[in-house]
């Protein structure tokens, strides 16, 4: 059967398709630019007292400043891997791709992932102070656009605590190389001059980044939802607490000043310091309270725009009993979003949500109860427009990522359960907010497209 004009017509567009696909996946050269009015339009995401909302026309940040503005809150998730997945180009930024693609299908609209690699690795984005790796830089810009193609925002974590990826630990052997007189601790990150100001130099190269595919600055990109400081930063000890207070303080304000548009927050795990003695019951154990962070004071800073919380029961009480668990993390939630409410008066993110996983029945029963606990709180939250403003699940992969996984990480689609509770909660928080800006666009993939139709 000869083709006839119509399919004759086709086989060009075809081609040419074809052919920018594979450049996107494959071309690294900053030269090459993805056209940005072929991404969808989306609006920068403020705060309006407790709540998220998209501004739908102007800037973003804490003030809430714009013509329009629609309530938000948030089901989403965490991989950190993306940007290194990015660097490869192929098939590795094809998992990138699906893994957003999946996201999104899943009706998620907030990914968190790591914006740092420190050091000397392969691929390291900062190889010396000040020194990067552009190629690095392109995988994440590749991490953005697929964000903002499947209408996912990212918030992007800005260093480590802990030592993979670099962490502080890789900014204090640059200083004691270059001849500062650093003490080995690692509270000289949060102190020592030197170290803050490469800190500093590193945040300004992300924020004032030029995408090599749109050519969008980051500071003007509103698939960025959010900055975050550090990755759980801890101290040293209980005395630890004026560095880090200072610490959040500055750096805070300097992103401030590089980027009015985006919204900071610490990425805290929410424990409870010394200073909030009162608060000390809510905290898995007392040793939460030494680490020199404290979630009221940390989240209380003027520039920190929405407060973060961390929950791992299976973790943080190893030794409870499923009961004592879920008892734990009911007080755990309830009292952090009571504090967004009454205390901070700004939203409370559940940025990491974890439970482990090794594969028996009984963990997987487990896993689904912990969220499910969670993801009503939230839901009920959301009932009442109170400070309980989303949560993010640790951690998503797809197939072939599994040199990422930790003991909580999984293929949310090979966990049927899971998987539809994820679904049930985006669905039903946009159903509550069916005509707000993140809500009524609806994707192709979108798993709960009879909402508003």
């Amino acid at each position: 059967m000869k083709p006839n004009w119509r399919d004759k017509a086709l086989y060009p567009i075809l081609g040419g398709a074809t052919v920018l696909l594979i450049l996107y996946l494959n071309f690294d050269e900053p030269s090459f630019a993805f056209p940005v009015l072929w991404l969808p339009k989306m609006g920068f995401v403020g705060t309006n007292s407790t709540r998220f909302v998209v501004i739908e026309d102007g800037g973003g940040g804490g003030g809430g400043a714009g013509r329009a503005q629609s309530a938000v809150y948030v089901n989403g998730w965490n991989s950190y891997w993306l940007m290194e997945e990015s660097v490869w180009g192929g098939p590795s930024r094809g998992r990138v791709s699906e893994m957003m693609r999946r996201g999104a299908g899943m009706g998620m609209t907030v990914c968190r992932t790591w914006a740092f690699s420190d050091g000397d690795g392969p691929n390291a984005l900062q190889r010396l102070p000040g020194v990067f790796d552009e190629r690095v830089f392109r995988g994440l810009d590749y991490v953005i656009v697929e964000a903002r193609r499947n209408r996912v925002r990212v918030i992007l974590s800005l260093v480590n605590n802990l030592n993979a990826f670099g962490g502080k630990a890789q900014y204090i052997r640059w200083a004691q190389e270059a001849g500062e007189n650093v003490s080995s601790s690692a509270d000289s990150f949060f102190s020592h001059p030197t170290i803050k100001e490469y800190y500093k130099a590193y945040v300004k190269a992300v924020v004032t980044r030029k995408n090599s595919m749109t050519g969008v600055h980051y500071f003007d990109e509103p698939a960025i939802f959010a900055w975050e400081l550090m990755n759980e930063p801890r101290g040293v000890s209980g005395s630890s607490a004026p560095l880090l207070q200072s610490w959040i303080t500055e750096m805070a304000a300097y992103i401030k000043s590089l980027d009015q548009r985006h919204l900071i927050t610490i990425g805290v795990e929410g424990f409870y310091g010394l200073q909030t003695q009162e608060k000390n019951a809510v905290n898995p154990g007392e040793w939460a309270s030494s680490l020199g962070t404290d979630f009221l004071n940390n989240s209380a800073i003027h520039n920190i725009d929405f407060a973060s919380v961390h929950a791992y029961p299976d973790s943080w009480i190893p030794e409870a009993s499923l009961d004592e668990k879920v008892k734990y993390l009911s007080q755990w939630v309830d009292s952090h979003i009571h504090d967004g409410d009454e205390i901070l008066k700004k939203p409370v993110l559940f940025t990491e949500v974890g439970s482990s996983l090794h594969k028996n029945q009984q963990e997987l029963h487990q896993r689904d109860i912990f969220l499910k606990m969670v993801y009503d709180k939230i839901y009920e939250s959301a009932k009442k427009r109170q400070a309980g403003a989303g949560a993010l699940i640790w951690q998503l992969l797809v197939d072939d990522t599994q040199g990422y996984a930790d003991q909580f990480s999984f293929v949310a689609w090979n966990h049927l359960s899971t998987y539809k509770l994820i679904i049930e909660q985006s669905c039903r928080l946009r159903r509550m907010f069916v005509k707000e800006e993140m809500n009524r666009k609806y994707r192709h993939n979108d798993p709960c497209p009879s909402i508003g139709s």
